[in-house]
């Protein structure tokens, strides 16, 4: 065998090689990139589910604080009736 014909052998050999070590490093790559969006979306969910969470107890915060208002409201409104001689 001459040159030239061990060259052309040698290329036949590499190339598929070559090919498979590309589609073995593009499914790391996307493996990877796969991975990575699920962390940011995890990260993302879970910063939106703690800003709903602060929102609601924010308005339950202040749905109770109307509740103790209001039965105050209710408290004072008996008082009033009875010592205007009704019955609440």
């Amino acid at each position: 065998m001459d040159a030239a014909m061990l060259t052309a052998l040698g290329a036949l050999l590499a190339s598929p090689l070559a090919a498979a070590a590309a589609v073995y490093g593009s499914r790391g790559a996307t493996r990877a990139a796969r991975e990575g969006g699920v962390i940011g979306g995890y990260d993302s969910l879970a910063s939106r589910l703690a800003t709903e969470r602060d929102k609601a107890e924010k308005d339950q915060a202040a749905a109770e604080q109307r509740a103790a208002s209001l039965e105050l409201e209710v408290a004072r409104l008996r008082l009033l009736v009875t010592q205007l001689g009704g019955t609440p």
